[in-house]
């Protein structure tokens, strides 16, 4: 089965004579999907970027994050582990390389997760193990995820 994501990204960062110098854009853009809210983006404020926006790696680890736990709960769910609540703090490594080419080399994936009493850690622990296999995301990127989970367990 094959499936296709849409997305429109629009430019904002025209301030009225386009890119005729490179200094004289901003590098804003709208990521929009119909029936969905538009999301204002800007690159990384290393590079000029607005800091109270996205930028593309924010919105990669961020979906990386998201692929993770969505399959964390469905697996979870499946073994009989009740989740309550599940919080990730991700953090992408990036390097620039000479002449200005940067990648991610790595990527942390730190959830707090908290699982109903009765559940078996290990087994819960397990879980991350098998979601690099399936996660839409994970599958694509070209770096090492790794994950350091933190469980509580509800009263």
């Amino acid at each position: 089965m094959s499936h296709q994501y849409t997305s429109t990204v629009v430019w904002t960062g025209n301030r009225g004579e386009g890119t005729i110098a490179y200094r004289g854009y901003d590098r804003t853009w709208d990521i929009a999907i119909d029936g969905k809210e538009v999301i204002h983006c800007s690159n990384d404020p290393l590079l000029g970027g607005d800091p109270a926006k996205m930028n593309p790696e924010d919105l990669l680890i961020s979906a990386l994050s998201a692929c993770h736990m969505l399959w964390y709960l469905h697996y979870a769910s499946d073994a009989g582990i009740i989740v309550t609540s599940y919080k990730d703090h991700p953090v992408g490594f990036g390097v620039v390389e000479k002449g200005g080419a940067g990648r991610f080399t790595k990527a942390v994936l730190r959830p707090e997760i908290t699982i109903q009493s009765g559940a078996d850690i290990e087994t819960a622990a397990a879980i991350h193990d098998k979601i690099h296999s399936v996660c839409f995301i994970a599958r694509s990127v070209n770096f090492p995820v790794s994950y350091e989970p933190k469980f509580t367990i509800a009263d």
